[in-house]
């Protein structure tokens, strides 16, 4: 049996198994041959472990049986920022060495053990020229050139850890100005005054998407200056948790962008500079996401209304000052273009009755709809929304924990379009509920649910009309 099959077709078999400890587990139990075989067919690796000297001698032996690696993540257990140390610094350079040396193929690498050196990433660009991903944690003073010895790098995660021992701090990057093919730039933890950013937003120039999470600042005062030049060509935005940058950020986004079509805001930001922002962007916003909890109210709703009216994608989160006159305006206004909505967690779902009805009659664009943890929600409002979204694919009611059965019933009677649905931590929601979704929504392809609430019946068929049901 173990030779019927070539090593080649073996490979091939193993590429599209599922990358989950049951399925590496069930394959070495058949020999050694075919646990070697999957191994080396491995195209992602992912790794979580302890800080000790004794992992260096354990990765590389392990990576050894992983040729063929594209993609590689290595996370320490503890918080990155905990190791900040010189001896700390040595212990990631030792093991980003190697990295280097037993995965020259690498294309993707989350490397979140510690902050590593500025010579230690020159070392892997040497060995690894084709990364294409990067993630890693960096010391203070910030040297930022080694950027450029990536020539195929298109994605740069960047997490700044507070106090560092970076050698090169001294140097400031004041080599020339080499702009790069950077996409996507992802920044964690910038703080005011921090020297040696100003260089990367000059050479940022073809920047598509742009990520700032627990910044209060974009650098020093060089570098704000600098920030304006990377933001003209910018498609999207995330902001999280930045309130003290997010108002200076979305002016001069209104002021010298006008190619972006998303943006996200969660915990930051003024109720001005977020109007302002509405009011003057002369971009073509297609996607917008808030979770403003004290920042947002109908004000801004009346702005999107005016000023937004291409908005394919809406979403709010923990929305709390918003009210149902708000919504329904925005309801008619987006009427023939929204087509995706969330009100997670937003009392004005539960406190007015007909709100939803009303909203469902207006949309009928819809086609992905998410109210989670709206925990007050009851079927009567839910199926009155339903009757009128007919051409919704996916679902999203995790956490409604009022909903019941009644629900699935309306949705399997006027949703007949309906692909993926999430009905995790419903408790109202019993298992002859979910067989019943399963036998009647012949377009399902995903269902979210716990397991104990899928019947062998449920289950069966499930596999019979390839439905996926997982309970993640």
């Amino acid at each position: 049996m173990d030779t019927m099959l070539c090593d080649e077709l073996l490979q091939e078999i193993f590429k599209r198994l599922p990358s989950t400890p049951s399925a590496a587990l069930s394959v070495s139990l058949v020999s050694k041959r075919w646990l070697n075989l999957y191994r080396s067919s491995k195209t992602s690796l992912s790794l979580r472990f302890l800080p000790h000297n004794s992992m260096l001698v354990s990765l590389s032996s392990l990576l050894s049986y992983y040729p063929s690696l594209s993609s590689l993540s290595l996370v320490l257990s503890d918080s990155i920022t905990n190791a900040n140390s010189s001896t700390a610094t040595a212990f990631t350079d030792h093991l980003l060495f190697i990295v280097s040396s037993s995965c020259s193929n690498l294309h993707h690498l989350r490397f979140l053990v510690g902050p590593v050196s500025v010579s230690s990433l020159f070392s892997l660009s040497r060995s690894c020229s084709q990364l294409t991903c990067i993630t890693v944690s960096l010391s203070k003073p910030l040297y930022l050139s080694w950027v450029v010895s990536f020539p195929c790098l298109k994605d740069l995660c960047l997490y700044i850890c507070p106090n560092g021992v970076n050698k090169f701090g001294s140097l400031l990057n004041e080599e020339l100005d080499a702009e790069f093919g950077l996409e996507t730039l992802f920044l964690s933890g910038i703080q005011a005054g921090d020297e040696g950013l100003g260089w990367l937003w000059r050479n940022c120039k073809r920047l598509k998407k742009l990520q700032l999470k627990n910044c209060a600042s974009v650098g020093d005062g060089e570098s704000f200056s600098s920030f304006i030049l990377c933001v003209k060509g910018l498609q999207e935005v995330d902001l999280r948790k930045c309130r003290s940058i997010v108002d200076g950020v979305l002016l001069k986004l209104a002021e010298n962008c006008g190619s972006l079509n998303s943006l996200l805001v969660y915990d930051g930001g003024s109720k001005e500079g977020l109007l302002e922002f509405i009011n003057t962007c002369r971009c073509n916003l297609q996607k917008l996401d808030l979770r403003l909890p004290l920042d947002l109210n109908n004000i801004h709703l009346l702005a999107v209304a005016m000023n937004l009216r291409h908005l394919s994608t809406l979403k709010l989160q923990s929305c709390c000052l918003v009210t149902g006159e708000g919504l329904n305006t925005l309801g008619t206004a987006l009427y023939n273009s929204l087509e995706e909505l969330a009100l997670i967690n937003c009392d004005v779902v539960e406190r007015e009755i007909g709100l939803l009805a009303t909203l469902g009659q207006n949309l009928r664009m819809l086609r992905k709809l998410d109210l989670s943890y709206n925990e007050l929600l009851v079927d009567k409002e839910l199926t009155s929304m339903l009757i009128s979204c007919n051409n919704l694919t996916d679902l999203k009611l995790r956490g409604c924990r009022k909903i019941t059965g009644l629900t699935l019933f309306s949705m399997s009677k006027n949703i007949k379009c309906l692909q993926s649905v999430d009905i995790m931590n419903c408790p109202g929601i019993e298992a002859k509920a979910v067989e019943f979704l399963v036998l009647n929504c012949s377009q399902m392809r995903q269902m979210v649910v716990e397991e104990n609430k899928v019947s062998n019946i449920a289950r069966t068929w499930a596999l019979h009309k390839v439905i996926e049901v997982t309970s993640g």
